[in-house]
């Protein structure tokens, strides 16, 4: 069973390859050219400087997978929103990680003070994001029908919202 903590600046090196894996290989992310890992240290930092979570999961001194969130929109009123990104390892795929790191998260970023944890998941034949999440109690709440364009055809984005705590029962503090 791997252990989730909160990642570090010695956690980016494989960070940095599980992303680019993704990116050069997969249709959840709609990147197309694989961040530096200097870049995923600003993007690591952004996230941590928002008092977001930024959490690994690691096995044996190896890190296997990654999750974070970071607001929705930059607007004030969003600011009790965020989007989950999960990323496992290739090789980590299908035991169970990536639906680990996601509770995690949203346990984390309720203590953060998220009130709405939205999944916004690249390509519609992404079944084992939707099937995280849906595992997770998050609940569809539509499609952007082609919408990216990556390794020659038209990709959707798959919508997904899980309410935290109170949600929006009650107004935020």
């Amino acid at each position: 069973m791997p252990l989730i903590r909160a990642s570090t600046d010695g956690d980016l090196p494989a960070i940095t390859a599980i992303y680019a894996h993704h990116v050069l290989h997969g249709t959840g992310t709609f990147e197309t050219d694989p961040p530096t890992e200097a870049d995923m240290a600003a993007r690591r930092a952004d996230v941590l400087g928002k008092g977001l979570p930024y959490l690994v999961a690691e096995q044996d001194g190896q890190v296997l997978g990654f999750a974070y969130c970071n607001w929705f929109k930059p607007r004030p009123a969003y600011r009790f929103s965020a989007e989950d990104s999960i990323y496992v390892a290739d090789a980590a795929r299908g035991l169970g990680i990536g639906r680990q790191l996601l509770d995690a998260l949203c346990t984390a970023a309720e203590a953060a003070g998220v009130r709405k944890l939205l999944a916004v998941i690249g390509d519609s034949a992404n079944t084992g994001s939707t099937g995280v999440h849906r595992a997770a109690g998050f609940t569809h709440i539509g499609v952007m029908r082609s919408v990216g364009w990556k390794f020659g055809a038209w990709r959707d984005v798959v919508l997904m919202e899980k309410p935290l705590g109170p949600g929006d029962t009650t107004a935020p503090e």
